[in-house]
């Protein structure tokens, strides 16, 4: 089964899409298997991470910004703005998909594990995920 969501986005950062993601799972009536969520863009990335303390969520936003930083002289592609280029390579130092076991109906995370849309841009929109959802 393959399905489409679509995200809207509030700008750079880490937005929880676990819950949006496991109703997909859970409607598909899958007990065991493996679900598939794939991002359609380029400079948005898709990672699983700690879902307790926002904190850590923070820091991993704050290093990442710092390792890749905007209005590097270095960058040509700077057409629709200075996040423009370096969203691009955080989406490429980050994942496009990821592959999370279905059991007993359920994405198989770890208790502080959440799925998480990484947003690179500043500005916000919508990003749409495929879900695909098989044995």
């Amino acid at each position: 089964m393959i399905r489409q969501i679509t995200i809207t986005t509030r700008g750079q950062g880490l937005l929880d899409c676990t819950e949006a993601v496991q109703a997909v799972v859970r409607d598909s009536g899958l007990r065991e298997g493996l679900c598939t969520v794939f991002i359609q863009h380029t400079s948005a990335s898709l990672v699983i991470q700690e879902n307790a303390d926002p904190s850590a969520r923070h820091d991993l936003e704050r290093w990442l910004n710092r390792l890749v930083a905007e209005r590097d002289p270095l960058y040509t592609h700077t057409t629709e703005g200075s996040d423009d280029m370096p969203a691009h390579i955080k989406a490429a130092l980050t994942a496009t998909s990821l592959a999370i076991p279905v059991l007993d109906g359920r994405l198989a995370l770890g208790a502080w594990q959440g799925i998480y849309l990484w947003e690179h841009r500043h500005e916000w929109g919508t990003r749409q995920l495929v879900l695909h959802i098989g044995e």
